[in-house]
């Protein structure tokens, strides 16, 4: 099987980091495309072994399974490129709408900052990952196997007076929870200002137009005449000037 990336950013070196580390596919059966070769993930992808190039449409003739991982308002043009191209063979993911960096991100961060604990107390760097990345899946395949709410487990595995609990107060301490709320929060909201921007190559510049003035002219106090509208058209620059008999 071999895997393709439309777009070398944040998303698509997440991806590919996740998915080469959890041993899912080898680096080298890889390929993502992007218009520009310089940017730190693209360096970062190609370090792990990935073939980058900058054809969209050869990375879809070199993948059995691709992945859309650019801006949602990137989308159209995209699919506007590389649409001959796609064969039934071809099993397409879209990480525009519905996969967010930060849910991605979050558990990269997580795994890291429990490596730097762990060699601060004096463990190598690689076992520290391991072991960090280890807790992280222990924790998720116990959630998932379990009808147990989350409190519950956490509660589960809190012995009076041991590490785990004394680890969970610092965390406490330190606002944890809340920062993970903000986060998924802004993530949310940074998605959905990305989904208005792709609803909006949608729309043509005469509807944006037309539905701003209808907006302006529902308010209080506001004429018609006041914005220069006239039944042969709008004046975006105060009264249009006569014609001419």
């Amino acid at each position: 099987m071999s895997v393709g990336f439309i777009g070398a950013g944040q998303v698509a070196h997440a991806l590919v980091r996740g998915f080469t580390a959890a041993g899912v596919i080898a680096a080298h059966s890889i390929t993502a495309s992007s218009p520009d070769t310089d940017l730190p993930t693209v360096h970062g992808l190609r370090k792990m072994g990935v073939n980058v190039i900058t054809s969209n449409k050869e990375t879809v003739k070199k993948s059995d399974v691709l992945f859309l991982a650019v801006k949602p308002h990137i989308i159209p043009f995209v699919l506007d490129e590389i649409g001959p191209d796609i064969e039934e063979r071809h099993l397409i993911v879209s990480c525009a709408a519905g996969v967010t960096i930060g849910s991605i991100e979050k558990a990269f961060t997580a795994v890291d900052a429990l490596a730097d604990g762990g060699v601060k107390m004096g463990l190598p760097r690689r076992l520290a990952v391991r072991l960090g990345a280890q807790a992280l899946l222990g924790a998720a395949k116990m959630l998932l196997d379990s009808e147990q709410h989350p409190g519950q487990l956490k509660d589960n595995v809190c012995s009076p007076g041991g590490a785990t609990i004394h680890a969970l107060h610092v965390m406490e301490s330190g606002g944890f929870r809340s920062l993970l709320i903000n986060a998924v929060e802004v993530s949310c909201v940074r998605t959905k200002e990305l989904q208005f921007l792709a609803d909006q190559e949608k729309i043509s510049p005469a509807a944006i137009k037309k539905t701003t003035l209808d907006k302006v002219l529902q308010q209080p106090g506001v004429s018609a005449d006041a914005v220069g509208v006239r039944s042969h058209g709008i004046s975006m620059f105060g009264n249009p000037r006569p014609k001419k008999s």
